[in-house]
């Protein structure tokens, strides 16, 4: 048995995918399916703010690719929004201070649902966590799993739409957030009565550390794959 650590690459059926918006864009992406079994669920990854280097590589996001197909079953698509730019690739367009990025939230959806994969749940992180908030209560998603949520550009409307809606939001606040503290987003996550807000401690909004990715991933899967939780920490 070896660790699972930062750099771990556990094995996965791997494809690089093009996602096309109703606006005529094309957006790179990757989808990464458990190795031998069919999923269980669906994470559609949101990456944070493209204007300060959030792209779909990521580190939270990439490290759910690498890990949640083998340990959990878990298929994770990850992409580039609008006029992003990863290893991947770029994406056509430019960035539209998340608002033409509706198109890009819808994109990703209709590919889930056009290639069959189950149980779809948006994965926000800073940036994403808005386009979740604002774009995708589309009646194909499960729930919203919102890391650092800043509730900069989604505002009470939105907070209170999705409490109209019922479906199940979790957001990860980290205890030393540069943007929403854990105290302020149970007040403001108020709006939202299935919300469950946990507070992290010792993190911050970029979660770097091990201790804080593992965290993340076991909240993750404690939501979309429980049979799967909690997950190892070392790999045959």
């Amino acid at each position: 048995m070896a660790e699972i650590r930062a750099t771990t690459v556990l094995p996965a059926r791997r494809e690089d995918i093009t996602l096309h918006t109703s606006d005529g864009l094309e957006l790179v992406g990757e989808l990464a399916l458990p190795p031998q079994n069919p999923p269980v669920a669906t994470l559609v990854c949101l990456h944070p703010l493209p204007t300060a280097e959030g792209m779909m590589d990521s580190h939270v996001l990439r490290k759910a690719s690498y890990r949640l197909p083998a340990l959990a079953d878990v298929a994770v698509l990850r992409f580039n929004t609008r006029g992003t730019t990863s290893a991947r690739g770029t994406s056509q367009g430019e960035f539209g201070e998340g608002e033409t990025e509706r198109y890009d939230v819808a994109a990703a959806l209709e590919y889930t649902e056009y290639h069959d994969l189950p149980h779809p749940w948006l994965l926000g992180w800073s940036f994403g966590t808005e386009l979740a908030l604002k774009w995708g209560r589309d009646p194909l998603v499960e729930g919203a799993i919102l890391l650092s949520p800043p509730l900069h550009r989604a505002a009470d409307a939105e907070l209170d739409a999705w409490g109209a809606d019922g479906r199940p939001v979790l957001a990860l606040v980290p205890e030393f957030d540069d943007y929403l503290r854990p105290g302020e987003a149970r007040a403001r996550f108020s709006r939202v009565p299935q919300a469950e807000v946990i507070g992290v401690d010792k993190a911050k909004h970029l979660w770097v550390g091990e201790p804080y990715v593992r965290t993340v991933l076991n909240e993750i899967v404690r939501r979309v794959a429980p049979a799967a939780h909690p997950l190892p920490t070392d790999w045959p």
